[in-house]
């Protein structure tokens, strides 16, 4: 089973402190952290070290195939790490009996100060190459391109900060 990282980064015009609890809200979560088509429905997130998170994504059109059964993908997993206003350290697997997508993923996302606003990059490690890699990194600029319109609007449930 080969395995692979992503990395992908974004500058937003909002402060480190909005985009981080945005990384950390249930229902911010389910608004920007999901492909332009599908839905997102999140089951479970504790967001502390150690917590838990579950989440759902499912495709909009009926022939999307999804990892976990018919049109949804489900992964779930945990907070490894979270450092206010810097970097959030995430443990995630697909639920699937497919052993091509088995295995633990991280997800690393860290923010930095830039000129106008954040830096944002996440890199995704241990990929299954069943994934291709373009698809991971399409979802993961369509994501962060979701989150900056999220709180660079203001309207982030988590509430915004310029």
């Amino acid at each position: 089973e080969r395995v692979y990282s992503t990395q992908v980064t974004r500058r937003i015009k909002a402060g480190r402190g909005a985009v981080y609890r945005a990384l950390l809200d249930a229902e911010a979560i389910a608004r920007w952290r999901v492909p332009s088509d599908m839905s997102s429905v999140v089951h479970e997130f504790e967001a502390w070290e150690g917590g838990a998170f579950r989440v759902s994504l499912t495709y909009d059109a009926p022939d999307g195939a999804g990892k976990t059964a018919g049109s949804t993908d489900t992964y779930h997993g945990r907070f490894v790490r979270l450092v206010p206003d810097e970097q959030v350290v995430e443990e995630l697997e697909f639920e699937t009996a497919d052993p091509g997508l088995g295995g633990t993923m991280v997800v690393t996302t860290t923010l930095t100060d830039a000129p106008g606003g954040t830096e944002v990059t996440i890199r995704h490690e241990g990929i299954p190459d069943v994934i291709p890699a373009a698809d991971n990194e399409a979802g993961t600029r369509m994501a962060l391109d979701a989150l900056a319109h999220l709180v660079e609007q203001g309207d982030s449930p988590a509430g915004g900060e310029r």
